[in-house]
C-alpha cells in the first residue's frame, strides 16, 4: 500500500514539476487535502460513543480475567505454604489444578483479546465506511486532485491549511444527526 502511494506521489510530482507532459489545461491546477481518519474516527460523536462501548466492555473482561489471576495468586501461595506439610498426591493434585487454572487464565485473555478486536471491528468498521464517502463527497463538490490520509510515518510535513479532518468530522455529525 505504501509503496502504491509512493509510486502515486512520484507521479504527481513529476506532472506538476513539468518532466511529465500534462494532457490539458485542466490539469495544471492540483487540489490536495490531507485528513487524519484516526483523529476523525475518535472526536466524531459516533466514534465516541464506540470507543466507550468498547471501554465497557474491556472493563467487564479485566474484571473477570483479574478475578482468575488472583485464584490462581492465592491457589499458588496456599501450594507453596503446604508443600512440606501436604501428601505427595496431595501436592501433585494441587499442582495439576494449578496448571490447569493457567491455562484458562491463558485462554481467557486470548478469547478476550480477539473479542475486542472484533466488536472494535464491527464498530468502527461502519464509521470509516462513512468518513471514506463523506471524503469523496468533499473531494468531489470542491476540486480536490488528491486527498491524503495524515497516517505517522507516511506523510511528514503538511500545510495546516491543506488538513480537512475537522471539515470531515463535522460533516460526518450532521450526517448523523440529519438521519436521526
Amino acid at each position: 500500500m505504501k509503496k502504491f502511494l509512493v509510486v502515486i506521489l512520484m507521479g504527481l510530482c513529476l506532472t506538476v514539476a513539468g518532466i511529465i507532459p500534462k494532457t490539458s489545461d485542466a490539469e495544471t491546477t492540483l487540489k490536495v487535502g490531507i485528513v487524519d481518519l484516526l483523529k476523525a474516527l475518535n472526536e466524531s460523536e459516533a466514534g465516541k460513543k464506540a470507543r466507550t462501548e468498547l471501554e465497557s466492555l474491556l472493563k467487564s473482561k479485566q474484571t473477570s480475567i483479574e478475578e482468575k489471576g488472583k485464584n490462581i495468586e492465592k491457589l499458588r501461595a496456599d501450594l507453596e505454604k503446604q508443600a512440606a506439610i501436604i501428601s505427595a498426591e496431595a501436592k501433585k493434585a494441587k499442582e495439576d489444578e494449578l496448571e490447569r487454572l493457567i491455562r484458562d487464565y491463558q485462554r481467557i485473555v486470548a478469547d478476550s483479546q480477539s473479542e475486542l478486536k472484533k466488536k472494535e471491528g464491527e464498530l468502527t468498521g461502519e464509521i470509516l465506511k462513512d468518513l471514506r464517502e463523506i471524503i469523496n463527497k468533499i473531494a468531489q463538490e470542491e476540486g480536490y486532485s488528491l486527498i491524503l490520509e495524515h497516517a505517522e510515518g507516511l506523510v511528514l510535513y503538511t500545510n495546516k491549511s491543506l488538513d480537512l479532518t475537522d471539515k470531515v468530522i463535522k460533516r460526518y455529525n450532521e450526517s448523523k444527526t440529519g438521519k436521526k
